[in-house]
């Protein structure tokens, strides 16, 4: 029974590269390979999260007052749908192990919508940012909002929260990667690494927003 499954899974299976023995193996050198991914780009926000601490703490006044500029209703409604997203992603990879593919399906077209839902609410509140004079520069003019911390503050802002985005957007990807994989039938219960991957990077893509929100909104 043994050597059956190792053949089963071993040399000539269709989804096993050619320097690996055996899917098990696979899999463990990819969620590691996954994880040191997921490691690095914590580091890179740690840094990023760090100097904008230092910032604030030298600009605490001006940094309280640009942030009321933000909109903490949408800010908020945000964060619910991130946290949501991530709650069915999570619910994704639980079914995958049952083989339960339309299951698995549904739930990731739903996290992908509250994602887009998330970058079309982030776009609005960036328009709604720009008209109000809160781009950084010499455009900057933000009534009662002294111009050097003010600027700061909305230099980290854009920063963070873009880079986010372009995370969130890269996020939308690998979930859309894998639902295809499972519509495909390529990715089953005896192989669900494809929906554990993204779901482990959309999960980082909702802690880094759940710093960022308290970071930014409630100053």
């Amino acid at each position: 029974m043994q050597a059956d499954a190792v053949a089963a899974t071993g040399p000539g299976h269709p989804k096993l590269a050619h320097h690996y023995e055996n899917l098990e193996r696979q899999a463990h050198a990819n969620r590691f390979g996954v994880w040191v991914f997921l490691g690095s780009e914590s580091l890179l926000f740690a840094v990023l999260f760090a100097s904008y601490a230092t910032y604030r703490d030298l600009n605490a006044s001006a940094f309280a007052l640009a942030s009321r500029h933000l909109d903490l209703l949408l800010g908020t409604f945000n964060t619910l749908l991130l946290i949501s997203s991530s709650f069915t992603v999570a619910l994704a990879t639980y079914f995958i192990k049952k083989n339960n593919r339309k299951a698995v399906f549904l739930l990731i077209g739903l996290s992908m919508l509250m994602g887009l839902g998330f970058i079309v609410i982030k776009g609005f509140e960036w328009t709604a940012d720009f008209r109000e004079g809160a781009m950084p520069g010499h455009w900057f003019h933000l009534e009662g909002v002294p111009f050097q911390g003010g600027n700061l503050f909305f230099t980290c802002y854009f920063l963070l929260t873009g880079l986010h985005g372009a995370h969130v957007v890269i996020g939308l990807g690998l979930l859309g990667w894998a639902a295809m994989r499972v519509y495909n039938n390529t990715a089953s219960a005896s192989y669900d690494l494809p929906v554990e991957v993204a779901g482990l990077y959309w999960h980082l893509v909702d802690l880094i927003w759940i710093f960022l929100y308290p970071l930014l909104y409630l100053v």
